[in-house]
């Protein structure tokens, strides 16, 4: 599988969120939702905050912390 990265950092809030609504998620003031509630990163059990998100394959959507990264990596692992 070939996967192109492309930094969300300069990327407006209002195109984060538009590219989240294309996706099926959404966000209130600060956090990205789900079905109107506050998703939750599962590999560290913490909101996932707009400015903070990560949207890797699969429309999975996580925080950028590290442990959430690698956790990612050890569940689906590499992208080669």
């Amino acid at each position: 599988m070939s996967v192109e990265m492309v930094s969300l950092k300069n990327v407006g809030r209002e195109s984060k969120i538009e590219l989240l609504r294309a996706l099926g998620y959404d966000a209130d003031d600060k956090y990205v939702t789900k079905d109107g509630e506050p998703l939750i990163d599962k590999y560290v059990d913490e909101k996932v905050p707009v400015d903070k998100m990560l949207i890797l394959p699969g429309s999975i959507v996580i925080s950028d912390n590290p442990l959430s990264i690698a956790a990612y990596f050890e569940e689906y692992g590499d992208w080669d």
